[in-house]
């Protein structure tokens, strides 16, 4: 019985690199898709953060006559429940607001919030800041 010499079994130098190419590129495109979608996300939460906010400030002036002075009375009234984070800034604290135009037959009325926007200043995907909104 003649035995064939043993070849050592294994990948070569040149395998191993190919495979380790491969997997290079698909966890690149992976992590590129990855942080598009979180962004997109994002967005979306801001979307309707923002609609949330400016629609609890209409109620709020259809109830009472008037726009509310600060967003906590949105909260303390119970037109929110909470405070809503501004997902770009990762904060409560960081929505910046509009104060409503001045009543040109009562100048001397005080100035209700009558918009919110959000605190960041990066560019949404179609180029509008998101303080813009």
């Amino acid at each position: 019985m003649a035995f064939l010499p043993s070849r050592q079994r294994g990948f070569t130098l040149i395998e191993l690199i190919v495979v380790m190419t491969i997997l290079a590129l698909l966890a690149t495109v992976g992590l590129a898709g990855y942080r598009h979608k979180t962004l997109v996300a994002r967005e979306s939460v801001l979307r309707e953060n923002l609609f949330q906010l400016n629609h609890a400030l209409e109620q709020y002036r259809a109830d009472r006559g008037k726009y509310p002075s600060s967003l906590n009375a949105l909260r303390e009234l119970g037109y929110l429940r909470d405070m809503p984070w501004d997902p770009m800034t990762r904060s409560r604290d960081t929505w910046q607001t509009e104060l409503e135009p001045p009543d040109p037959e009562n100048p001397d009325a005080e100035l209700g919030i009558w918009k919110v926007r959000s605190g960041s200043t990066d560019k949404s995907e179609d180029g509008i800041p998101y303080n813009e909104w």
